[in-house]
């Protein structure tokens, strides 16, 4: 099997880097179509038009209605009048419509992420979920976006919990890439996990773990330094890659079994994966202390580390077995475990993982 290795064609970051984007997006397209939430359309939208200089007049903007679906993407597609690259401005589901759009109208795509709450911002894959909330597919561009541009003086003003969900994203990497590694899985461009992808997984985690507390006072205070800038190029841009080119595996695959129950929808992406992680090394048979000293982490920056707080109000093994039977038939990735893996085995590990992380943590 070919080994791939794939990245954006230019990434940014940095304070106030939204004012290079129309000399950036000039690269691209003359005719832009920005796609915004309400959220940033009410406090950004001055800002994007001010950055794109002498493209705003040229430009289309449409604020986005809130869910990743089919109908959303063909909705704005049919809104774009002739626009040869589209901007997407916000979080993890504004950017994947914004990477759906792209794709209905063959344009280019430029990704600025206003928060740093998962790696979404560097892929080529959109994904989109019904009506009801519940993950229906995921589409990939042909390549990874033309341009990610991160302004960390936007970053550090979001709320504290997207980034720390940011951070339980990117944790996962250098764990589920080595398990794709060992099983000679193919990552997202449909080919072997080249060595580079395992060194970036393994940057990722070493990054935030020797940075994030350092870099959430830095966000406390709305003061992007040193630390704060590393992790978010972690959480983006490291994690991005480590995931797409190195592969996923049950830290992600049981996100399909959590979306088919309601009490969890609330959760975030980045805090879902978090559990997953545990979930993932107890089924890799990780001794109870590994497990106990990331969950110490997982407590002292406040990711969750139960299914309570992920939101469900009962037992867990009220929903444990859904959980793993939905994950094991719907999950592509769910065998890329060297470990001995099935529906029984995850709903085990997923109760264990539970009850350790319903200790007291200091």
């Amino acid at each position: 099997m070919l080994r791939v290795f794939g990245a954006p064609h230019r990434y940014v970051q940095g304070p106030n880097a939204l004012a290079q984007l129309g000399e950036l997006i000039g690269m691209y397209g003359k005719k832009p179509l920005v796609v915004v939430d309400e959220f940033v359309e009410r406090l950004l939208r001055q800002d994007v038009m001010s950055g794109l200089g002498a493209l705003a007049k040229e430009s289309l903007l449409v604020v986005f209605q809130g869910e990743c679906t089919s109908n959303e993407i063909s909705r704005i597609a049919g809104l774009a009048r002739g626009c040869d690259v589209v901007i997407g401005v916000g979080g993890g589901k504004t950017i994947d419509t914004a990477k759906g759009v792209s794709m209905s109208l063959g344009a280019r795509v430029a990704i600025v992420p206003t928060v740093a709450s998962n790696d979404s911002p560097t892929s080529r894959l959109a994904v989109l979920y019904t009506d009801q909330h519940i993950l229906s597919e995921v589409r990939l561009m042909a390549t990874n976006p033309d341009l990610v541009l991160v302004d960390t003086s936007i970053i550090a003003r979001a709320p504290r919990r997207f980034f720390v969900a940011g951070i339980g994203d990117a944790l996962s990497k250098k764990f589920e890439a080595a398990q794709c590694f060992a099983v000679q899985g193919p990552n997202f461009y449909k080919a072997q996990a080249p060595y580079l992808a395992q060194v970036l997984g393994d940057a990722c985690y070493a990054t935030i773990r020797a940075h994030a507390q350092d870099a959430l006072r830095a966000l406390d205070q709305q003061t992007p330094d040193d630390a704060f800038e590393r992790v978010v190029e972690a959480t983006i841009l490291l994690s991005g890659l480590a995931f797409e080119s190195g592969g996923l595996s049950i830290a992600h695959s049981i996100l399909r079994g959590f979306s088919v129950i309601e009490s969890l929808n609330g959760a975030l992406h980045g805090e879902q994966v978090a559990f997953g992680l545990i979930v993932q090394l107890v089924l890799e048979g990780r001794s109870d202390a590994e497990i106990e000293e990331m969950l110490n982490f997982y407590a002292r920056i406040g990711l969750p580390r139960n299914l309570a707080m992920l939101g469900h109000p009962g037992a867990a093994t009220d929903i444990a077995a859904e959980i793993a039977h939905h994950t094991w038939a719907t999950a592509p990735y769910v065998r890329h475990l060297a470990a001995p893996v099935d529906a029984e085995r995850i709903q085990v590990a997923l109760v264990r993982a539970d009850r350790m992380g319903s200790h007291p943590f200091s």
